[in-house]
C-alpha cells in the first residue's frame, strides 16, 4: 500500500533544527510531488493566548514574515510551492491541532527534533514531543 504524501506540515521557529526539518520537507515533497505549508507558532503567556485583543500584530512581525519568505525561496530553488502561515497560542497544542484539522488536509508532519524554546528534554524538544504524541498525522522528527 502506497502512502500518497501530497501536503507536508513544517513547523519553523527559526532554529537549525527547523531548518533541517524544512530541508527533509522539501526532499519528500520533491519526490511525491507534494506542497508544503510552514507554520510558524508565536509562543504566548497562558491568559494572554485567551484574549480577543492580545498579540494582534504578530502576523505582521517582520522576523515571522522573513523567516517563512526564507523558507518559501528555499522551497521554490527546489521547484517545491510552499505556503507560510503564522499564529500565537502554545506552539506544540497548535501544531498538532492544525496538523489534525481535516480543512488543512496535512498527511504528514516533518518537524525538528529540538526548537527555539527554553525547556530542554533528554532526546527530543517538548514541541516535539507533543506533537509526535498528539498529531493523528505521520510525524517525522528530524535532527
Amino acid at each position: 500500500m502506497a502512502i500518497k504524501t501530497k501536503k507536508i506540515l513544517v513547523p519553523l521557529d527559526g532554529s537549525k533544527n527547523a531548518l533541517r526539518g524544512l530541508d527533509m520537507a522539501i526532499h519528500l515533497a520533491r519526490q511525491s510531488h507534494g506542497t508544503i505549508t510552514a507554520l510558524s507558532v508565536k509562543s504566548v503567556p497562558g491568559i494572554y493566548a485567551l484574549h480577543p485583543l492580545g498579540f494582534m500584530g504578530f502576523d505582521n512581525s517582520s522576523e515571522v514574515k522573513k523567516l517563512l519568505d526564507s523558507a518559501k525561496v528555499r522551497a521554490a530553488k527546489k521547484g517545491i510551492q510552499l505556503t507560510g502561515k503564522s499564529i500565537s497560542g502554545d506552539p506544540g497544542y497548535d501544531i498538532a491541532k492544525f496538523a489534525n484539522g481535516s480543512k488543512n488536509k496535512i498527511d504528514m508532519v516533518v518537524i525538528g527534533a529540538r526548537g527555539m524554546g527554553a525547556a530542554k528534554e533528554l532526546f527530543l524538544g517538548s514541541v516535539s514531543n507533543y506533537v509526535l504524541h498528539k498529531s493523528k498525522k505521520p510525524v517525522l522528527v528530524v535532527k
